[in-house]
């Protein structure tokens, strides 16, 4: 039997050079060798305001970069949030078990509603109770966990232990979070000691996977480096230079070390516009298959279905074994 791995992704910007390196392009090598669950949380995306047009958009738009990334809708099972309604079925029931104290420990509520200081809502405060039921509906082995969701998976682990000490043990498995053999840890552009972000208000700190060619360029060619010269790997002292190196070293598959042979006693510039080349060529067969996909929604539309008919089963084989204990008459 395979371990089964559950991954979700929230329908907001773009997926970024970052994810493609750090994450998804590894997720490729996983689709043979584990059970791979990847859904679209739409669900979590209302938390702040969403233009329902531009809403569904998005979502078409993600599904299409995950395929267009090289994940296979036959391999793996790609789908919907929204389009498994057991989620919320769940997740009303975990949110009847789980203390307001534990909520108010959550610290991305506290930033959250910091930003968004006109719509601090209820979902914004209970949404780590969903991501549990995310994470608990598919009895996976593994989930892939960021160090900013690492606080989620505790308050998932503390849920099960107060499902289980109320009505007993045996109806969820709590997973374990997964760190595979991720890729390199990519930057921001321009703020190098932050992480390169999909969520990021400002597009120069990132490229996104579907960029066009020119603004491509245009970011590498402006990403922050040091005052130096010197073609020089150094986290410490050359953040910016640095950053730009590990991207070149993971698409060329060449080492730092030969990437300062290769420009010794030459200019940042030099680096940048063969970087910016590298990275063009790179996705664009990822943006050429975007583009077509996002011309036959019908087509993504039947994916998506297939996806979520897929997920279903699993997902209401969990509902029924809750409803069983908690006392609940299912239909």
């Amino acid at each position: 039997m395979k371990k089964t791995i559950l991954s979700g992704s929230t329908v907001t910007g773009d997926l970024t050079l970052g994810n493609y390196i750090g994450a998804i392009n590894n997720w490729k090598k996983l689709q043979d060798d584990y059970d791979c669950l990847y859904f679209l949380a739409d669900l979590h995306a209302l938390t702040v305001f969403q233009d329902p047009k531009v809403l569904r958009e998005r979502t078409y738009s993600f599904f299409a970069q995950y395929l267009a990334l090289g994940l296979d809708p036959q391999k793996n099972i790609i789908f919907v949030q929204s389009q498994v309604p057991e989620h919320t079925e769940l997740s009303w029931i975990l949110t009847c078990l789980t203390p307001l104290g534990y909520l108010n420990r959550m610290t991305q509520f506290k930033e959250k509603s910091e930003k968004h200081v006109k719509n601090i809502n209820a979902g914004l405060y209970t949404y780590p109770i969903l991501m549990a039921s995310d994470i608990l509906l598919y009895q996976a082995d593994m989930v892939p966990v960021g160090e900013d969701q690492r606080q989620h998976m505790e308050l998932c682990r503390d849920i099960v232990g107060f499902f289980e000490n109320r009505y007993g043990a045996g109806t969820f498995k709590m997973p374990e979070a997964y760190v595979g053999k991720m890729g390199a840890r990519v930057m921001s552009l321009q703020d190098p000691e932050k992480k390169m972000s999909k969520s990021d208000e400002n597009e120069k700190n990132f490229v996104s996977i579907i960029d066009e060619a020119k603004s491509i360029e245009k970011k590498i060619k402006s990403a922050a480096t040091d005052s130096g010269t010197e073609v020089k790997f150094d986290l410490e002292n050359k953040a910016g230079l640095s950053n730009l190196m590990t991207i070149y070293s993971v698409l060329s598959g060449k080492t730092t070390e030969q990437i300062e042979s290769d420009y010794m006693g030459k200019m940042y510039g030099h680096l940048k516009v063969d970087l910016a080349e590298l990275v063009v060529e790179t996705l664009k067969p990822v943006r050429e298959k975007y583009l077509d996909l996002m011309k036959n929604k019908d087509y993504l539309d039947q994916l998506m279905k297939s996806g979520a008919d897929r997920a279903r089963p699993r997902a209401q084989a969990t509902v029924r074994k809750v409803y069983d204990a908690v006392g609940l008459v299912k239909s």
